[in-house]
């Protein structure tokens, strides 16, 4: 039986340049207990169509112009919106993507998992905290109890997705709406998650809406799929017959559209760039009335590794496995102990004056496009603003120049540098941050997951771009990542942590065929079953 009918739906945005019609004529179905997996890139209507459905499109500028969505055969455009609370977050639930926004940063988890529960089975506050921390247990957060005191700033980015998920679980939901619910999570988390929704919904019968641009996941998760762009559906059906058989150009395109390769063969006897020995970044916990330390968190721990010209070197692990810090250690953006060289000079304890020249040498890109590019802050002077520091004796002309020259090697046409970063989208503001490190001719560059919020034909092309600007300038890479199938394509040497320390390291090539440690085998595993899957060799 159909839980949600989607006809003719539409829903347009009002623009100074007139009506935008984000969604025009999209039509589609789930039954009770089934999955549909909703594709598409970034823009295409997926998350607009999502949100018509509890009637929380934007307005304005937003506008459902027409169509009806029936839930268990009612109307939701038709009710009354004094009726609509009956229904969001208890018949159906949504998960978003950006957990960032989506939690309050001045209420503790306990508070707003607490609210949930009280407003909808009038729970006293010990059953809500019982009920909170088993549903936190469920997703994948250790030690629950104590992340109920927490605040959304104190968990990373994995994490609140998960309490995102686990809010979303409280009410036990008809369908459950899942908005890219793993794009912010260790492959490992990924497959549990992916594990704990499909079991719910069979021990529930909930149905799901799955929104994703990962197609290892729709193929693993969902019994029909809907294709999406610019606002129409193109292709629906069975997975099986869709995935098997895709008739619309797009779906190939979009089938075909994954980081692919392996690096070049790296320079041999490459001289060392950086080097790291026993790097240690420990943070102490103090309690007690006078704030005494009583114990330290062990963010990275004894870490030692070298990174050489022209190579990439990956690093990879969990969420909170001091991946992030690790690259900010070693760029002297944040204290550390340990020995620090930079081509052969000592930079641990220099102090910030010193380090100054050297900093044109070393860039860094942020993970979130949109989040590391000032909105006030035009394109020219995004890329431009690093040439004023360490260019400043060259005339506004030169420093012009070279702007618009680091914009044509990321493949941006130069006269966008007029525009603002709202104008762009991800993949286009990923570039732009990539100018604005490749502007001053760095010698090595980290990246901090830099495609990990992009479309997979986008993260496939940022990965053509990196290799290429690599091949040609011969950067050295740190490039961060939990995503094991863009480090393959992309490192020539792996290090692999966990709680603040290596597990494992050593050449790409030998550490993807023959992973030695458990913990490795364990995150290959999880990564690469989705694609085994994906291409009919094993059914897990």
């Amino acid at each position: 039986m159909a839980l949600l009918e989607i006809a003719n739906l539409q829903v347009g945005f009002d623009t100074e340049a007139g009506l935008v019609h984000a969604v025009d004529g999209v039509s589609c179905r789930i039954d009770k207990g089934r999955t549909l997996g909703l594709v598409g890139e970034s823009g295409c209507g997926k998350s607009v169509t999502a949100t018509s459905i509890l009637r929380l499109v934007p307005s304005p500028p937003g506008r459902i112009l027409g169509g009806e969505i029936r839930f268990n055969g009612v109307d939701i455009l038709k009710l009354p919106r004094q009726d609509l609370p009956k229904i969001r977050g208890k018949d159906i639930a949504m998960i978003f993507q950006d957990p960032m926004t989506s939690l309050n940063p001045v209420f503790t988890i306990e508070k707003q998992m607490g609210e949930v529960l009280r407003l909808r089975f009038g729970m006293d506050r010990e059953a809500a905290r019982k009920r909170s921390a088993e549903m936190l247990s469920t997703v994948g957060i250790a030690d629950p109890v104590s992340r109920l005191g927490n605040y959304p700033h104190e968990l990373s980015g994995g994490m609140k997705q998960r309490v995102m998920i686990a809010m979303a679980l409280l009410t036990e939901p008809q369908l459950l709406i899942a908005d890219e619910p793993t794009t912010a999570l260790d492959v490992t988390i990924q497959a549990q998650i992916l594990e704990l929704l499909r079991d719910l919904r069979t021990k529930l019968g909930m149905a799901l809406l799955l929104i994703t641009h990962d197609l290892h996941i729709v193929r693993r998760m969902a019994d029909r799929v809907c294709v999406m762009t610019e606002g129409h559906i193109v292709e629906q059906g069975p997975v099986d017959q869709v995935f098997g058989n895709p008739q619309h150009p797009y779906t190939r395109k979009l089938l075909a559209a994954e980081p692919k390769g392996r690096p070049a063969a790296a320079p041999a006897g490459a001289p060392a760039i950086g080097e790291v020995r026993d790097l240690k970044v420990w943070y102490p916990v103090k309690t007690g009335l006078l704030r005494r330390v009583t114990d330290n968190i062990k963010a990275v721990d004894g870490v030692s590794f070298t990174v050489r010209e022209g190579h990439t070197l990956g690093v990879v692990g969990e969420s909170g496995s001091g991946k992030t810090t690790l690259g900010l250690a070693f760029l002297r953006l944040i204290e550390s102990e340990g020995s620090i060289r930079f081509e052969g000079q000592d930079i641990d304890s220099e102090s910030s004056s010193a380090l100054r020249p050297l900093r044109r040498q070393m860039q860094i890109v942020f993970q979130d496009p949109y989040g590391s590019l000032s909105p006030r802050m035009s394109i020219a002077e995004i890329v431009g603003e690093g040439l004023a520091v360490h260019e400043s004796q060259r005339s506004a002309e030169e420093r012009d120049a070279m702007t618009v020259e680091a914009l044509q090697e990321v493949g941006l046409d130069p006269d966008s540098r007029f525009r603002y970063p709202h104008e762009f989208s991800g993949g286009q503001r990923q570039r732009v941050a990539i100018a604005r490190a490749l502007v001053l001719k760095p010698k090595l560059i980290v990246l901090d997951e830099p495609t990990s919020a992009l479309d997979m034909s986008v993260q496939a092309q940022i990965v053509d771009l990196l290799r290429d600007l690599q091949q040609r300038h011969k950067l050295a890479y740190i490039f961060i990542s939990h995503d094991l199938r863009v480090i393959r394509a992309l490192a020539d040497e792996v290090l692999v942590m966990k709680d603040g320390h290596i597990v494992e390291q050593g050449a790409a090539e030998r550490l993807f065929e023959a992973p030695q440690q458990a913990y490795t085998k364990a995150l290959m595993a999880a990564a690469f079953s989705l694609e085994v899957v994906a291409h009919g060799a094993v059914k897990t």
